[in-house]
């Protein structure tokens, strides 16, 4: 199955980069959303498994990330979730399964309670109940533990050592995707493509963000599929996070991975697509 990029404008001189598969396929649309630091080639295992079971599947750089354009604002969540919903219109795509990882998680709920009309069924991957206010005593705490390490003029070489050595068990597809989060300069080092005051931007509306607020506003049957890593006070966290997320979910399901990397999606891309079939031949009408 090919790829074939797209270059789609999601708001006045802002174009999203999309990658798409399987376009002229009938079987329920897919869009697939990145987390934060991260970019669209994260997911090719997975897109490349939906576009084989008979799926039409895109899935982008957010603004700031990856090949899309990187304005200087617009990294709140209701001008983030607007680019997806003019993406998606014109993608021209009807109640797509909307996938979104970690912070991705938390936009595609976000999208599903203020846009119930646009997606079929949404799935949050390792995301979507992120509420980093309940973790932090205020913004300044969350922003010195979470503020990303300095990787620029790495050498790429360097970066992509320690990524196989740290993620024996991923695909190629895997380490090829997170090597994408970095542009490869001249001189053979690297820069994220997410700028640090574009990362810190995204960071603070993810910090001000509630999704316990928006459960009971999701309609649309939702998925949530979290990774237990084995660090067990984190993973007994999540659990409590995830059964209130279920207890106000109006229509929620969830399956563990286990154990599974915070990438779920670049780790065990297969299984994951393998998931999100199944879901969507339940949860979303022909």
């Amino acid at each position: 199955m090919t790829t074939e990029e797209l270059r789609i404008t999601v708001a006045p001189g802002v174009e999203l980069r999309a990658l798409a598969s399987g376009l002229d396929q009938t079987g329920t649309p897919f869009v697939l959303v990145h987390g934060l630091a991260s970019n669209a080639r994260m997911w090719d295992g997975v897109a490349a498994e939906l576009a084989a079971a008979g799926h039409p599947v895109v899935w982008i750089d957010q603004r700031g990330h990856g090949q899309s354009g990187k304005p200087d604002d617009g990294y709140d969540f209701t001008t983030i979730v607007n680019d997806l919903v003019v993406l998606i219109s014109e993608l021209g795509f009807q109640r797509p399964v909307i996938v979104g990882q970690s912070w991705g998680g938390n936009v595609v709920l976000e999208l599903a309670a203020t846009h119930p009309d646009i997606p079929g069924a949404v799935v949050a991957v390792d995301g979507g109940f992120i509420e980093l206010a309940s973790q932090f005593d205020d913004w300044d705490a969350c922003k010195e533990m979470l503020t990303p390490p300095h990787l620029v003029g790495t050498p790429a070489t360097s970066m992509e050592r320690w990524m196989r050595e740290g993620n024996t068990d991923w695909p190629e597809t895997g380490i090829v995707g997170a090597m994408a989060n970095f542009e490869i300069r001249s001189d053979g080092t690297i820069a994220p493509w997410l700028t640090l005051d574009r990362h810190l931007a995204i960071l603070e509306a993810l910090y001000g963000h509630q999704p316990s607020t928006r459960y009971a506003l999701i309609t649309v049957p939702t998925l949530l599929v979290p990774a237990d890593s084995g660090d067990v006070a984190w993973t007994a966290d999540k659990r409590v996070a995830v059964d209130m997320a279920l207890e106000l979910l109006p229509n929620g399901r969830t399956h563990w991975f286990a154990p599974a990397h915070h990438d779920i999606h670049a780790q065990h891309p297969v299984r994951l697509a393998e998931v999100l079939v199944q879901f969507a031949e339940e949860a979303v009408p022909e």
